[in-house]
C-alpha cells in the first residue's frame, strides 16, 4: 500500500492533470479532511514534493480562510528554462546534489537520460581531476561543479 504522503502527491499531480491548467488552488484543511490527516501532514508533502527543482512554485496562507495555490513552472522560451537552471543550480553544488538536480530535470523532461549520464560522467571526472591532481578544496570543487553543470545545461536547453 502506498504511503500516505504518495497518496496526497498523485491526487494534486491529478488534480493538474485534470484541469489542464498550470494553477491549482486547494484548501489545506480541505485535504487534510478528505486524507484523514493532519494539516502539518499537508504541509510536509508542499515542502518535500512540489518543489522549485521539481517544477512546481507553492503559495499559501494559513488559518480559517487560508488557502494554497500550487504554480506549475512552464517555459516558453529556451531562455527562461536556462535562467531557472541558473538559479536552481546556483553558485555552489555537490556531486550529490547535482545527481538529484539531474534526475529532477530527467523527470521534467528538460533534459533525457542519455543527457543526464553524460553530464554525470563529465562531473564525475572533473570532481576527479580536482581531488587528485590538483588538490582543490571541496568549496573550490563545489564551485567548479556549478559553473560546469551550468554551461552544460545551458548548451542542451539551447540546442
Amino acid at each position: 500500500m502506498a504511503s500516505l504522503t504518495k497518496i496526497i502527491e498523485e491526487h494534486i499531480t491529478q488534480l493538474f492533470q485534470e484541469t489542464e491548467e498550470e494553477v491549482v488552488a486547494l484548501r489545506r484543511k480541505d485535504l487534510a479532511e478528505l486524507f484523514g490527516c493532519v494539516p502539518s501532514q499537508i504541509n510536509y508533502v508542499l515542502r518535500s514534493r512540489f518543489t522549485p527543482e521539481r517544477g512546481f512554485l507553492v503559495d499559501s496562507q494559513r488559518g480559517g480562510h487560508g488557502y494554497i495555490r500550487i504554480l506549475r513552472l512552464s517555459f516558453r522560451f529556451p531562455e527562461d528554462r536556462v535562467n531557472h537552471i541558473e538559479d536552481l543550480v546556483g553558485e555552489t553544488l555537490s556531486e550529490p546534489e547535482a545527481k538529484r538536480l539531474l534526475l529532477n530535470l530527467q523527470h521534467r523532461k528538460i533534459i533525457t537520460g542519455r543527457e543526464r549520464l553524460l553530464v554525470e560522467v563529465a562531473l564525475r571526472y572533473q570532481e576527479e581531476v580536482a581531488r587528485s591532481l590538483f588538490d582543490l578544496s571541496p568549496y573550490r570543487r563545489d564551485v567548479m561543479n556549478a559553473e560546469l553543470l551550468k554551461r552544460m545545461l545551458r548548451s542542451l536547453v539551447l540546442s
